[in-house]
Order: structure tokens, then C-alpha cells, then sequence
């Protein structure tokens, strides 16, 4: 926080007075990087921490960085972060006084601050009255309804099978969203536009809703078109005080889990901005809402109307660009407030600073769907983080290199922020650290991520929940690089198949040390071009004369063989290219451009040739799991009829239940896998004849 927030906000960095009221131990029942995140603040009050930790997570980031750590179980969550019982015990035996639930696992759940409360521990979150008034999906809109705060049309209630929940989907009319009532993170919904959707969907979110969170109750609403997701975040304490820290824009979706969050929202303007943050005000005091929460809005693009969707009696996890654009650390407030002290700010001290950019560093594959990889973090190089002239960097992560990526919990890896003056100073600065930020060893969507930043309708705007479906309506498949993005992949290939062919003939004895302005021809090979290059080595770089055309580009870097990143400036301009090395050439990725680029001298590049690709297999005669996880269920058998589209199967993996469907009409020939069986990705589970 700068010293201007500090000003303003005269308690937010207060030292702990040691015979106030605060606690001196906090047990954290969670993991991963919000454990890692609430360490931190912690540590800067001068309170104790403890972890609990399951199995998976014995060697975790957050165990290490504790002051204590308590073993509490298996790996499922079913069986370690949710038994409430083992949360107590550890706070028992480490002697702490408070206990932050994170997000997610037992962090909405009203029964677990009741045992608290019994327990004379403090739940650093609201009181379970407001839990409960807000933190159920259906009853929140009853209160909301209560409160004349305009909510999406749909069915509040309890919905007794398929039949019922078609019926429902009718009346309230075609597409209509399916939701878990006591869901999160994305998990637990389906949006049906038809019977037969609603038909394989309502069991689904059944299945899910039960299995994540212990509830099997769902709910239906009317799903608005061309949606925004906006979210308002509030700050209450224990004496009735609240205000609202501005919005949020959370509309880059997939699967109904956010992707990317920003804050202010492109689409408020400060009339919209203001009552929106009323209502979010009056509904959180309506049920005496005492700790750091969210009020969640679908918000129309074409008229700036909103309704509310639900509430999220919790810290979300993109709350670092609000604390961004206010300089308020949000952990450190819910621990003050837990602790009783009043907030140390009113609505009118509250001023939107600039603009913040959130990008979620998933495990999971974006050319497939974006579903779940895991495995060894091989190499984990974030971009550095701190302030950098107008720009600051947060990375926000509980893992380091060498960690392994379970499928027992959420895929996030990190959460990369980029704060700056204006909205494009800060997605600009996004796509630079997303271009640093190196992960070997799983499938990552940083490609992804770096694609959106320069995508044309994001950069302006005009985005809806369905941005991703409707930008990449046949997934994401990379994107082709500009002819400047070109240019520069060819001049980094280029040098580094220079200095790659200099250390070599160092090693040899050819030549004793470094020789600055050596001259080299070479043949670049990127897609289908053939492009004739001079490099010149220099002593920070290399001048890339492209095509024979004589124009000559510098590049500047201090790059050297076996780095993961090439950074430096190309022209004018700074740039960040991931680049490996690979048998056939240099692999170079930039945003969601990935090429494999050949450098040749022009003899080997005339023996090399273009070699035609392969054509693709033909996999339409087999189903496979497209991810690793569990089989759920079989729902076909040998001998039977199937059409393209059908479901045939379920598999599951990091909470998340996928429908697997028949490319093709056919008939089922064999079944090679059944229910409760562990498959890997690209496994055969049926054939067809």
C-alpha cells in the first residue's frame, strides 16, 4: 500500500496493539494459495500462524511457510479440509484463537461458525446468521425479494426430479441455467436452451452438488442473454457499519468458472456504479453482514440493468484487484473486524486508483477444451513481481517449482495481477508478464490468457459471459502471428541459433571467446515461409537483416542458451518470448501464438526441405476420456445403438463431472473400461463398429 492509501486509511497498517483485542494465533482451514495469501498478512501483523494439511499437501508451500502445521488426512477433502471435527482438534491442540476458512471447502458453511462460536473460537467470517440468510443460492433470493433488490426470474424452491425440473424450465422459458443451491467456484451448473439439456443436465448438477458440497439441492433461473457478470464487494463489521469497494468485472468464463477479472467494471458508468453498490450495501445490512463479501449481478451490456444472482459470504478468490484499486489489504480488514474493531473508513473515503487485471493460472489444456492437466511443476518461473514505473506486478501462488499438481483440488496455479493508471496500461502490462511466466511439466493456459489480451473486442470492452464461446466458437486452437510478431519470432530464432552454434564451436577450440559482430546466413523455416535472414552478433544482441531486403532490425538481449525466456527489445519495443529447444528447431511461444522455427545454414535448409504434416488419425471410431479422472458411469453396452452427440459416459476429475459424447452414429463394438475405474487422458473407453 502506498503511502497516499495509508493516508486515507489511517488503520489499515497499524501496528497491533498487544492489549487490544486481536488474536495471537490463526489457524487457516485451507490451502494452497489463499493459505500462502493469508500467511503473508498474518505475518505482517505480527499473529501466529497454522495450516492444517492433508495428504497431497504434506510438502506444500503453505506448510512450509506456517509457523505450525497439523495433519488432518487423506487427500479427498471429503476426508481432511471438510471434517470439521479435525479442524477443531488442530486448533485445539496448536492453541489458536481465530480460524480463517479461505474460500471454498468449509468457508460458507453456517454449521461450522456455529461450532466455532461453541467453541469460543473465532470464525474470521460473518456470523452464521448471515451465512445462512445469504450463503444458500435460494434463500438469498427470497431475502434479496425482501429487499426489493430485482432478481433474475426463476424458481425458488425445492425441485422433486427430472420431470419437475422440466416442467419449471418451461414456464420460465428456453435457456435456463441449472444451479447447484449451495454451489461455488463455478461448480455445480449447466445452462439448458432445450428438454433434452435439461434432461442429461438437472442430474448432472444433482451429481455434482451432492459430491462437492454435500447438498444435492438445485435450483433454476432464467438465463439472461449476453450477460455480464458483475460483482460487488462489501466490508461490514460487528457494529453496522458497511460500505461496498466498487465492482468487478468477472465475464471472461469458461465452463461458468472465471477466467479473468478486472476492477473498475468497463461497463459501469458512476450512476450505474453507485446504485448498484446501494443495493449491494442495503442487502448485506438487511442481514447484519459483519466480515468481507461478495454481491453478485448479471448485468445487461445493451441497458446497464442488473439483477442479483447470489451472495458469497467469503473472500473471492479474485479479491486482489479490488485491494488493487483501493490499497486495502482485505484479509488484514476481516481480521480486524473479526477481532471487533470497527472499520477505520467511511463510503466517502473510498476512491477507485486505476485499473487491475486478474488472469487465473490454471493446470489444464486450452487447445482441448481447457480440461484439467496434472502433474510436476518441471519448471515454475512467475514473472517478478513489485512496481515497475506506473505498472505493479502481484503474483499470487501457493506452489513452487518441483510441486505436484493434484486432481484431488481446484486446477489454479496462481493468480496473476497487473495494476496500471488506465485499463489498457494494464492489460498491456498483463500480456508482458504473461509472456515472462514459465511453467514446464503440465499444460497451462498462459497461451490462452496472452491470446485474449490482444484480442480486439476485449481490449475495447464489449464482453459477455459468453465471450469465450463466442471468440473461439470451435475452441482454442492458438492464434496465427501478426506479420510484427513474425518478424520478431524469426529474429529470436535466429540469434539463438547463433549463439547456440558459437557456444558450440567455443566448446570445440574453433574459436577461444566471445566474437562480436560475427556474420552468419542463415534460412528460417516458421509454417510455410522460407525466409532468408543475415545475423549479426553484437555485444547485447544481434541486427537481423530479414529477406534481402536490407532492412535490418535490432534485437537486444542478454539471452543465452537453455533459458526459458527470451527478454529484451525488439526496435522500439519490449518483448518476452518463451523459447525451448527441440530436435527439429526452437519452439517460441508469444500470447497464443506457438511455433516450432527451423534455422539452417542455407546448404541444410536446401537438404532439409518442407515436410507435409501427417495427416490426423481418424479417432472417430473410439470414445476417449479426454482428461485423467475417474470413471463415474457407463451408460452404454456392447451391441447397442448410439447417435453423434449422445452421452455415453461420465468422467470425473477435480470436482468436475464431464459428459463424454459419440462423435459419430454407430453401434457400440466394446467397452473397454467400467464405473469406479482411474483412466488417462486419451485412454479408449468404447469402441464403435
Amino acid at each position: 500500500m502506498d503511502a497516499a492509501a495509508h493516508g486515507r486509511y489511517p488503520n489499515a497498517l497499524r501496528k497491533i496493539d498487544p492489549r487490544g483485542p486481536m488474536f495471537s494465533k490463526i489457524l487457516i482451514a485451507n490451502r494452497g494459495e489463499i493459505a500462502v495469501r493469508i500467511i503473508k498478512t498474518a505475518r505482517r501483523m505480527g499473529i501466529a500462524t497454522v495450516v492444517v494439511y492433508s495428504e497431497a499437501d504434506r510438502d506444500s508451500m503453505a506448510v512450509e511457510m506456517a509457523d505450525e502445521s497439523v495433519f488432518i488426512g487423506p487427500a479427498p477433502a471429503a476426508q481432511s479440509y471438510l471434517v470439521m471435527d479435525k479442524i477443531v482438534a488442530a486448533a485445539r491442540e496448536t492453541g489458536a484463537d481465530a480460524i480463517h476458512p479461505g474460500f471454498g471447502f468449509l468457508s460458507e458453511k453456517a454449521e461450522f461458525a456455529d461450532r466455532l462460536l461453541a467453541e469460543k473460537i473465532t470464525f474470521i467470517g460473518p456470523n452464521p446468521g448471515a451465512i445462512r440468510a445469504m450463503g444458500d443460492k435460494i434463500e438469498s433470493k427470497r431475502t434479496a425479494g425482501a429487499a426489493d433488490v430485482s432478481t433474475v426470474p426463476g424458481f425458488i424452491g425445492e425441485i422433486e426430479g427430472v420431470a419437475h425440473a422440466i416442467k419449471i424450465s418451461e414456464e420460465i422459458g428456453y435457456p435456463v441455467m441449472i444451479k447447484a443451491s449451495a454451489g461455488g467456484g463455478g461448480k455445480g451448473i449447466r445452462v439448458a436452451a432445450n428438454r433434452r439439456e435439461v434432461e442429461e443436465g438437472f442430474p448432472a448438477v444433482v451429481a455434482e452438488a451432492k459430491g462437492a458440497f454435500g447438498d444435492d439441492r438445485v435450483f433454476i433461473e432464467k438465463f439472461v442473454l449476453n450477460p455480464r457478470h458483475i460483482e460487488i464487494q462489501v466490508l461490514g463489521d460487528k457494529h453496522g457499519n458497511v460500505v461496498h469497494l466498487f465492482e468487478r468485472e468477472c465475464s471472461i468464463q469458461r465452463r461458468n468458472q472465471k477466467v479473468i477479472e478486472e476492477a473498475p467494471s468497463p461497463l459501469l458508468d458512476e450512476k450505474t456504479r453507485e446504485r448498484m453498490g446501494a443495493q449491494a450495501v442495503a442487502l448485506s445490512k438487511a442481514v447484519g453482514y459483519d466480515s468481507a463479501g461478495t454481491v453478485e449481478f448479471v448485468a445487461s451490456g445493451a441497458d446497464k440493468s442488473f439483477y442479483f444472482l447470489e451472495m458469497n459470504t467469503r473472500l473471492q478468490v479474485e479479491h486482489p484487484v479490488t485491494e488493487a484499486i483501493t490499497g486495502l489489504d482485505l484479509v488484514e480488514q476481516m481480521i480486524r473486524v473479526a477481532a471487533g474493531e470497527k472499520l477505520g473508513f467511511k463510503q466517502k473515503d473510498l476512491k477507485i486508483n486505476g485499473w487491475a487485471i486478474e488472469s487465473r493460472i490454471y493446470a489444464e489444456d486450452p487447445y482441448r477444451n481447457f480440461l484439467p492437466s496434472i502433474g510436476r511443476l518441471r519448471r515454475y518461473r512467475p514473472p517478478a513481481e513489485g512496481k515497475t514505473g506506473v505498472v505493479t506486478v502481484r503474483n499470487d501462488a501457493g506452489v513452487r517449482e518441483g510441486d505436484e499438481i493434484s486432481m484431488f483440488y481446484d486446477p489454479m496455479i496462481a493468480k496473476l495481477v497487473t495494476h496500471a493508471p488506465t485499463r489498457l496500461e494494464a492489460i498491456d502490462a498483463q500480456a508482458t508478464a504473461l509472456d515472462s511466466f514459465t511453467i514446464e511439466g503440465i499444460q497451462d493456459n498462459i497461451p490462452f490468457l496472452g491470446a485474449v489480451m490482444d484480442e480486439a473486442r476485449f481490449r475495447s470492452g464489449d464482453i459477455t459471459t459468453a465471450y469465450i464461446k463466442d471468440q473461439f466458437p470451435d475452441g482454442f486452437n492458438g492464434t496465427q502471428p501478426t506479420d510484427d510478431q513474425r518478424e520478431l519470432l524469426v529474429a529470436c530464432a535466429a540469434f539463438a541459433q547463433a549463439l547456440v552454434a558459437q557456444r558450440a564451436a567455443q566448446i570445440s577450440g574453433q574459436i577461444a571467446g566471445y566474437t562480436p559482430d560475427a556474420r552468419a546466413e542463415r534460412v528460417v523455416i516458421i509454417g510455410d515461409a522460407v525466409i532468408p535472414v543475415v545475423v549479426t552478433l553484437g555485444e547485447e544482441g544481434a541486427v537481423v537483416a530479414q529477406n534481402g531486403d536490407g532492412r535490418e532490425v535490432r534485437l537486444v538481449s542478454t539471452w543465452r542458451p537453455g533459458q526459458p525466456v527470451m527478454e529484451g527489445r525488439f526496435g522500439k519495443a519490449a518483448f518476452a518470448v518463451k523459447i525451448s529447444s527441440r530436435a527439429e528447431g526452437f519452439r517460441l511461444k508469444l500470447r497464443g501464438v506457438t511455433e516450432t522455427v527451423i534455422v539452417a545454414s542455407p546448404r541444410a535448409a536446401q537438404l532439409h526441405g518442407l515436410i507435409p504434416p501427417k495427416p490426423a488419425a481418424d479417432t472417430s471410431k473410439v470414445v476417449m476420456s479426454p482428461m485423467p479422472g475417474l470413471v463415474v458411469s457407463i451408460d452404454v453396452v456392447a451391441g447397442q445403438e448410439v447417435k453423434a452427440g449422445e452421452g455415453v459416459a461420465i468422467v470425473e476429475a477435480m470436482k468436475m463431472q464431464n459428459i463424454i459424447r459419440a462423435e459419430r452414429d454407430g453401434v457400440v463394438a466394446k467397452v473397454n473400461v467400467a464405473a469406479g475405474a482411474s483412466v488417462a487422458a486419451d485412454e479408449v473407453l468404447i469402441e464403435l463398429g
